[in-house]
């Protein structure tokens, strides 16, 4: 169906961005191409599109059907996107147009390439949501994305893509920000859909162990080359280059606890740390600090959000956190759990005083911080951090990197001047991994990595005693995941800080945690022992989030 040679992509004239790229789809079959970012991945599946900007200069054969893609002109993309092969984008958000209906939005693919009329699109268009599992198809029909959650967002997405019934799909990162069950759900759900379209798919994820589950072959891409492909059994069984088994074993393991995590560099030097965090030695630790006084004390907390009230209707009450209470002590990481709109970032929210507790109590240090004027809460705010999910969008791009770092200093007046304040931040920047030279440097001339490793760099710079992970490491690659995983333990064995680790990446929790709080509607489902709870869990709901965790093979 489609075949891909000698796949050569430059831009304005300058070294190829990917080289000698081959690999063919069939019908019915899943190709899942792998690899960090930067690897050539996305761009590749672009030109089969034909979305590239003008600038792009591409070689070699792009076949489909027979027929080459190199040779059609924008009329002839237009004819076949979304009709005969279409894609599923990795932000649905950006990807949806805020100002449309859910519905009106799939309804146009439709009127671009069928003669329906406008009747039978709504009918097909309501018939696809019930098909990619939509709950109320009618009312998503008229709803707005921002009406709607990330993984319903998602399969509005996949509904757009399958509309025509494509001959083939192209799924770039379609779960890499969902919660681990929805994307159990959409791997399934493309499964299905497969069957039924006898689609070609092409699956673009640096999540090897998702691969796994729903590709027949597998390319893996290195700086815009193939450097291993074959079977899915085969390269993720018997990987021969260095670069796939760092891949692969760069996620944290859900049976044993290393006590540093493989990266690239390490496979591709041989400086592999294979020594295990044993259980005797995590029973002393835990020993060691829960015999002291709880620095974090959450009691009977609730957080209520009400609706604005219309003529015809009263309004609604919607229990963000309802009846929360645990502890948290000094040098623990506590790992907060639970689907999208379970409360995780509400409570972080309510912790860090930026919603206010509609009731309960939060004690810090003994001091109930509910109770606190803004001005005393403020000379607090220095010990209680936040890494927020996104680096880019929490960095100001107008700001140099050292100057976001060194102004929450001045602002808590941590040293003396501003000369050892720049000498503070170029050491901090060292000690995350970066260099004294990226001071004066913008957050747009960072990777993704290195712009999660600023933002770590800012969250300790005021030296807290605690500090929020909210989605810190959830869109970074496996082996970049592993370089900043391996940054926080470090620093927390080094400053002796606390976490409160907020993710939906289950395996990642499991690694970094001490004790483990689930959550669901507001609620807490269960807290335990993290092993404990991996091991026996005792409601059905954790059950089930721990069985939707990509096992690999």
């Amino acid at each position: 169906m489609l075949e891909v040679k000698n796949l050569e992509i430059s831009f304005k004239n300058s070294q190829p961005v990917v080289q000698q790229v081959s690999f063919s789809v069939e019908k019915n079959k899943t190709l899942g191409i792998v690899g960090e970012s930067g690897s050539g991945k996305s761009i590749s599946s672009l030109a089969i599109l034909g979305l590239l900007p003008k600038t792009a200069t591409i070689k070699g054969k792009l076949l489909f059907n027979q027929q080459s893609l190199l040779d059609f002109n924008e009329l002839d993309f237009q004819k076949i996107r979304g009709n005969q092969i279409a894609m599923i984008f990795q932000e649905p958000m950006i990807s949806l147009n805020p100002t449309l209906t859910c519905g009106i939005q799939v309804a146009e693919i439709l009127q671009q390439h069928t003669q329906l009329s406008h009747n039978e699109i709504k009918e097909e268009v309501i018939s696809l949501f019930s098909k990619v599992k939509l709950p109320r198809p009618e009312a998503i029909y008229d709803s707005y994305p921002h009406q709607i959650s990330g993984g319903q967002k998602q399969r509005v997405m996949i509904a757009m893509a399958i509309a025509c019934k494509p001959q083939l799909l192209i799924a770039d990162e379609p779960t890499t920000a969902l919660d681990v069950t929805v994307q159990k759900e959409i791997i399934l759900l493309l499964k299905e859909l497969q069957q039924e379209f006898e689609m070609g798919i092409i699956f673009i994820s640096h999540d090897l162990a998702l691969v796994s589950e729903i590709a027949d072959s597998v390319v893996v891409m290195h700086k815009g080359k193939i450097v291993e492909k074959g079977s899915a059994n085969h390269v993720f069984l018997h990987p021969k280059e260095n670069y796939t088994k760092a891949l692969i074993n760069s996620k944290p393991n859900t049976e044993k606890r290393l006590k540093t995590l493989p990266t690239v560099k390490d496979f591709i030097n041989e400086t592999i740390d294979s020594t295990v965090y044993t259980d005797e030695e995590r029973t002393a630790f835990h020993q060691k600090i829960y015999n002291r006084h709880p620095l974090l004390e959450i009691m009977n907390l609730h957080k209520d959000f009400i609706s604005n009230a219309s003529w015809f209707s009263k309004p609604t009450v919607v229990k963000a956190v309802n009846d929360v209470s645990f502890k948290i002590y000094e040098g623990e990481t506590l790992g907060l759990v639970g689907e999208s709109g379970c409360g995780k970032t509400t409570l972080s929210r309510t912790i860090l005083q930026l919603e206010k507790a509609t009731s309960g109590s939060i004690l810090y240090n003994g001091t109930d911080i509910t109770k606190l004027s803004r001005k005393d809460f403020k000379k607090l705010r220095k010990e209680i951090q936040i890494i927020f999910q996104d680096p880019f969008s929490s960095l100001n791009p107008r700001v140099t990197v050292g100057n976001a770092i060194l102004e929450p200093m001045k602002v808590h007046n941590i040293l003396n001047s501003n000369k050892e304040r720049k000498e503070y931040v170029c050491n901090l920047l060292e000690k995350v991994g970066l260099e004294a030279t990226h001071f004066n440097r913008y957050p747009h001339e960072f990777s993704g990595g290195q712009r999660q490793r600023i933002g770590v760099a800012r969250a300790i710079a005021l030296q807290p005693k605690l500090i929020i992970c909210d989605e810190s490491v959830s869109a970074l690659d496996v082996s970049v995941q592993a370089q900043v995983l391996n940054l926080l333990n470090q620093l927390k064995s080094e400053f002796n800080f606390t976490y409160i680790f907020i993710s939906h990446d289950l395996s990642v929790v499991k690694y970094m945690a001490d004790q483990l709080v689930v959550m669901n509607k507001g609620r807490i489902e269960e807290i335990a022992d993290a092993d404990e709870i991996y091991q026996h869990p005792k409601t059905k709901y954790t059950q089930t989030l721990i069985e939707a965790i990509p096992k690999g093979l």
